[in-house]
């Protein structure tokens, strides 16, 4: 796996299902680098989101050369013994993963707080961004749909509701090809990016990367492969919730 270079930072409104790109992360190397992006207008807004601690400021850019421990946090140690079944199942095994890597596939999500990170893909030699994600809400699946998501195979293409709801409703289903059985949903934090890119009409296909043993958890038991196809009048996370809030200011280590 590529590791890739910039991670977004979204953040869930405790009191209702909203979630908002607040927030970008880099990495060039040697130095890592967070700032708040514009999308966290819209989070205080909407939802009096307030600047975090580790990130008191919107007006700055955060530089380490060391991860941000809010985010080195969310990477599990190397030296827990189920470090290995876990890059397993995060379908990393033999890579030697970086811990942004980790980060991208895992979603950094922790059942004690309201924030998930995800990759801002970058186009390979065809042309084509890709980006991987485990379908959610398994849990509140019959045991119908859990038997037909261990029944899927790697490369098999799913489908999903194409309609263009309401940003913030219920409705992107992923059901499996053919029996139209509901096997998740997309990550709530890639609605507003997945209706924007059926808005502009680019192609859009999921396919199952990996299925996981049954007794892995269901928040990592199944995942997708999400391909975008290069479009000249639309390119994947470029709109103004996923640009840097400020960009010329001093600059505050970590």
């Amino acid at each position: 796996m590529k590791t890739p270079k910039t991670l977004f930072l979204a953040w869930k409104d405790p009191i209702s299902p909203y979630w908002f790109t607040i927030g970008r992360l880099t990495f060039d190397g040697s130095i890592y680098q967070f700032v708040y992006t514009q999308g966290v207008k819209e989070a205080e807004e909407k939802c009096a989101f307030k600047p975090f601690a580790p990130f008191p400021r919107l007006d700055e850019i955060y530089t380490s050369t060391y991860l941000f421990s809010v985010f080195a946090n969310r990477v599990m140690s190397r030296s827990r013994p189920d470090y290995s079944s876990f890059i397993e199942q995060l379908d990393l095994l033999g890579d030697d993963p970086s811990p942004m890597a980790i980060l991208s596939r895992s979603g950094g999500e922790r059942v004690t707080d309201t924030f998930a990170v995800f990759p801002c893909p970058e186009a390979d030699e065809a042309g084509q961004y890709n980006l991987y994600f485990f379908s959610q809400g398994l849990r509140h699946l019959p045991g119908s749909a859990i038997e037909r998501i261990d029944r899927l195979e790697a490369g098999e293409m799913l489908e999903f509701d194409r309609e263009v709801p309401d940003l913030y409703s219920d409705r992107a289903l992923i059901t499996s090809t053919g029996d139209r059985c509901i096997v998740g949903y997309f990550p709530r934090y890639l609605l507003a990016e997945i209706f924007e890119l059926l808005r502009h009409d680019v192609s859009l296909k999921v396919r199952v990367e990996r299925v996981n043993q049954p007794t892995t958890p269901f928040q990592f038991r199944l995942l997708c492969k999400m391909s975008i196809e290069e479009n000249e009048d639309f390119r994947p996370f470029s709109s103004d919730r996923y640009q840097p809030l400020i960009t010329e200011i001093a600059v505050k280590s970590a």
